[in-house]
């Protein structure tokens, strides 16, 4: 009898897990696909085409695993109520996030620092400088690659924790590099450490930190060296929730973000080449009200953009970058006459092309550690 009611509920909970598993399968093919996260701020997996040769492959098996994680239905619910267990339960962190002290919310970046893409990367941007060294001339090209959260506020980490090597791997770009190219960022935060420097819950720095690592760079250029009493500085949100948080799923205490406002203004004007659009602010404050409150600069990333300013000096710069030049770039209205702003991720024209015809006197290449060791678009430097 004992034996009869053990394999009735064997079958039962065979039943039930079957039909939970296939259930939100069924139920996540039958729901219609999102293209964009929100709460992610990133463009998720869509059902991949059916082709013998990915099948053959295996691409078709892994990127329908990724379809499915990305659309699987409740998703979020899922996430938070995973973290909410695990935070419960004393854990330091969860999907490679730690839970850091004072609220921070550190991604460890595991692994990031040493494949093969960022040892391209590496070479690529060792190409790039020596190519354009001598027409240069090292003291007009600059090269800024910002330490992330986990290798600056390690006093913050949970005890015994590991960051992914990030510093490891900037010493390895400096050493390729000219050391007049080469501006240490790691040297420049750290001496900030104490101070509010990233989002507790997002990835970038805070627009202060970009602001101590622009007086270095301006000191090391022969630029007027600003300080923090030439500039007002505004809190425009208190509840900036970003990318690192949503991640996990959960709800924290929201980051502010401060705008730097020069007390001597500089006028200007901005032109967006992908929309043909040309503003006269470098803050979209609509973006305030949207989940991706850190697009107040400039609205988000371009492809490819032009500020004009009053500045007559003949000085023309190119800054190839990622999202961490937004808050970088305000900084440098008054040292060049043009600044042209250019994301890689986001174009194809050649680059040689760009600098052929642009008539730029100075180059600042200005990325975070993480971003530039996985950025596929790193390898166009050497188009």
């Amino acid at each position: 009898m004992a034996s009869k009611k053990n394999r009735w509920q064997s079958c039962v909970t065979v039943v039930v897990f079957c039909l939970l598993i296939f259930g939100f399968t069924a139920a996540t093919i039958a729901t219609p696909s999102l293209e964009f996260s929100e709460t992610e701020n990133r463009v998720l997996a869509g059902m991949p085409d059916v082709k013998i040769k990915t099948i053959l492959s295996g691409d078709f098996e892994a990127a329908y695993e990724e379809y499915l994680t990305d659309q699987f239905v409740l998703r979020n619910q899922w996430i938070s109520f995973k973290t909410s267990v695990e935070r419960l339960s004393l854990k330091r962190e969860s999907k490679d996030i730690y839970f850091a002290e004072d609220g921070y919310l550190i991604e460890k970046h595991t692994g990031v620092f040493s494949t093969s893409m960022a040892r391209r990367n590496i070479a690529a941007l060792t190409e790039f400088v020596q190519q354009y060294e001598e027409p240069f001339g090292t003291e007009h090209i600059s090269v800024l690659i910002v330490p992330n959260a986990v290798d600056i506020l390690q006093d913050k980490l949970p005890p015994f924790a590991e960051s992914g090597g990030g510093n490891d791997y900037l010493e390895q770009i400096a050493e390729n590099l000219p050391e007049d190219v080469w501006l240490d960022g790691v040297s420049v935060l750290r001496e900030h450490q104490s101070e509010e420097i990233y989002y507790r819950t997002d990835h970038h720095w805070k627009t202060l930190a970009a602001f101590y690592a622009y007086q270095a760079w301006a000191k090391k250029q022969g630029y007027v060296i600003p300080k923090l009493e030439d500039y007002k500085i505004q809190t425009v949100t208190d509840c900036f929730e970003g990318t690192v948080q949503s991640k996990l799923g959960i709800r924290t205490e929201g980051d502010t973000i401060e705008l730097f406002f020069p007390l001597k203004k500089h006028a200007y004007t901005v032109y967006a080449e992908d929309t043909d659009r040309t503003e006269k602010s470098l803050y979209y404050y609509t973006a305030l009200d949207t989940k991706d409150k850190y697009a107040v600069y400039f609205g988000g990333n371009e492809p490819f953009l032009k500020i004009k300013t009053e500045v007559e000096n003949e000085r023309k710069i190119l800054v190839i970058k990622d999202s961490y030049a937004n808050c970088f770039i305000p900084f440098m209205m008054g040292e060049f006459q043009e600044i042209d702003v250019l994301d890689l991720r986001y174009t194809n024209q050649r680059l040689s092309e760009i600098i052929a015809e642009g008539g730029y006197t100075d180059i600042l290449i200005l990325y975070n550690a993480f971003g530039f060791a996985e950025d596929m678009s790193i390898s166009k430097l050497t188009n």
